[in-house]
Protein backbone atom coordinates (compact mmCIF):
# COMPACT_ATOMS: atom_id res chain seq x y z
CA UNK A 1 0.00 0.00 0.00
CA UNK A 2 1.06 3.52 -0.90
CA UNK A 3 2.13 5.60 2.16
CA UNK A 4 0.09 8.87 2.50
CA UNK A 5 1.73 11.97 2.82
CA UNK A 6 1.13 15.80 3.28
CA UNK A 7 3.56 18.84 2.31
CA UNK A 8 3.03 22.87 2.88
CA UNK A 9 4.48 24.67 -0.56
CA UNK A 10 5.30 28.29 -0.84
CA UNK A 11 5.83 29.07 -4.81
CA UNK A 12 7.71 31.99 -5.62
CA UNK A 13 8.20 33.72 -9.13
CA UNK A 14 5.67 35.41 -11.20
CA UNK A 15 2.82 33.21 -9.85
CA UNK A 16 0.15 35.61 -9.04
CA UNK A 17 -2.40 37.42 -12.05
CA UNK A 18 -1.07 34.11 -14.23
CA UNK A 19 -4.29 31.82 -13.48
CA UNK A 20 -2.04 29.72 -10.97
CA UNK A 21 -4.71 29.05 -7.80
CA UNK A 22 -7.41 27.45 -10.56
CA UNK A 23 -4.72 25.77 -12.66
CA UNK A 24 -3.44 24.40 -9.20
CA UNK A 25 -6.54 23.62 -8.37
CA UNK A 26 -7.44 21.42 -11.63
CA UNK A 27 -4.12 19.80 -11.54
CA UNK A 28 -4.54 19.04 -8.14
CA UNK A 29 -7.94 17.29 -8.77
CA UNK A 30 -6.64 15.24 -11.95
CA UNK A 31 -3.82 13.93 -9.83
CA UNK A 32 -5.88 13.19 -6.94
CA UNK A 33 -4.46 15.26 -3.82
CA UNK A 34 -6.46 17.09 -1.54
CA UNK A 35 -6.08 20.28 0.27
CA UNK A 36 -5.84 24.08 -0.73
CA UNK A 37 -4.04 26.88 -2.81
CA UNK A 38 -4.06 30.67 -1.60
CA UNK A 39 -1.87 34.14 -2.79
CA UNK A 40 -0.42 35.73 -0.24
CA UNK A 41 0.51 39.32 0.37
CA UNK A 42 4.51 39.18 -0.82
CA UNK A 43 3.05 37.97 -4.14
CA UNK A 44 3.86 33.90 -3.58
CA UNK A 45 1.27 31.38 -3.61
CA UNK A 46 1.03 29.51 -0.62
CA UNK A 47 -0.41 25.87 -0.75
CA UNK A 48 -1.18 22.51 1.08
CA UNK A 49 -1.34 19.07 -0.48
CA UNK A 50 -2.03 15.67 1.17
CA UNK A 51 -2.82 12.58 -0.30
CA UNK A 52 -0.94 9.07 -1.52
CA UNK A 53 3.16 10.21 -1.44
CA UNK A 54 3.46 9.55 -5.40
CA UNK A 55 0.26 11.98 -6.02
CA UNK A 56 1.30 14.62 -3.57
CA UNK A 57 5.15 14.52 -5.56
CA UNK A 58 3.82 14.53 -8.95
CA UNK A 59 1.52 17.72 -7.79
CA UNK A 60 5.04 19.65 -6.66
CA UNK A 61 6.54 18.35 -9.43
CA UNK A 62 4.03 20.18 -11.28
CA UNK A 63 4.15 23.26 -9.29
CA UNK A 64 8.05 23.58 -10.12
CA UNK A 65 6.38 24.56 -13.60
CA UNK A 66 3.03 26.06 -12.92
CA UNK A 67 0.59 26.98 -15.70
CA UNK A 68 1.72 28.40 -19.23
CA UNK A 69 2.15 32.65 -18.00
CA UNK A 70 3.65 31.76 -14.57
CA UNK A 71 7.67 31.83 -14.00
CA UNK A 72 8.32 29.22 -11.09
CA UNK A 73 11.61 30.75 -9.48
CA UNK A 74 11.47 28.62 -6.22
CA UNK A 75 9.22 25.95 -4.23
CA UNK A 76 10.04 25.80 -0.60
CA UNK A 77 8.58 22.55 1.00
CA UNK A 78 7.69 21.46 4.83
CA UNK A 79 6.73 17.94 5.43
CA UNK A 80 3.21 18.20 7.80
CA UNK A 81 1.61 15.30 9.89
CA UNK A 82 -0.81 13.37 7.01
CA UNK A 83 -4.26 13.88 8.63
CA UNK A 84 -6.89 12.89 5.90
CA UNK A 85 -8.61 16.03 6.96
CA UNK A 86 -9.16 17.15 3.59
CA UNK A 87 -11.61 15.34 1.29
CA UNK A 88 -11.40 17.99 -1.81
CA UNK A 89 -9.14 20.64 -2.79
CA UNK A 90 -10.36 24.37 -2.87
CA UNK A 91 -8.91 27.87 -3.81
CA UNK A 92 -8.18 30.30 -0.72
CA UNK A 93 -9.71 33.55 -1.72
CA UNK A 94 -8.15 35.17 2.05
Amino acid sequence: MTGKKALHAIIEGRVQGVNFRMATSHAADKIGVFGWVRNKPDGSVEAFFEGDAHSVDEIIKWCHKGPPMASVKNVKLSEDVYTGRYTDFTVRYT
